[in-house]
C-alpha cells in the first residue's frame, strides 16, 4: 500500500521570516519600483503590491537599515492577493552577513 498523505504538504521553510517594514526598489520592465517589504528571510522577501508575473526575474534593491544595501537578482515564486513572494539569486558573502545582521536579533 503506499502512502500518499505528504503528496499535498505545504513545503517546509528552512529560512525563518522576519517583519521588515521597509521599502526596497525593484526594476522590472525597464522602470523603478518602490514596494514595502513585509517580511524578509534568508532566502527571500515578500513585498506589497502587484507590478511582476509569475516567475519574472528583476533585480532588487535592500536597504538594510543602519547596514548596506543589498542589490541582487531575485525570481517571484508567487503571486499572492496584496504581494509578491521573492527569491533571491545568489548572494556573496556580505550580503549574507548582512542579512544575518537584520535578521537574527528579530528572530522569536
Amino acid at each position: 500500500m503506499v502512502n500518499l498523505s505528504g503528496l499535498n504538504a505545504a513545503p517546509t521553510r528552512h529560512h525563518p521570516r522576519v517583519d521588515a517594514g521597509f521599502m526596497v526598489k525593484l526594476f522590472t520592465r525597464g522602470k523603478a519600483v518602490v514596494a514595502k517589504a513585509d517580511n524578509l528571510s534568508m532566502q527571500g522577501l515578500r513585498v506589497t503590491g502587484d507590478f511582476a508575473s509569475a516567475s519574472e526575474r528583476l533585480t532588487l534593491a535592500i536597504p538594510l537599515p543602519d547596514d548596506r544595501e543589498i542589490i541582487t537578482r531575485a525570481i517571484v515564486r508567487r503571486r499572492e492577493d496584496q504581494g509578491l513572494a521573492l527569491e533571491f539569486d545568489q548572494l556573496d558573502w556580505d550580503d549574507m552577513f548582512a542579512l544575518a545582521r537584520f535578521l537574527h536579533p528579530r528572530l522569536p
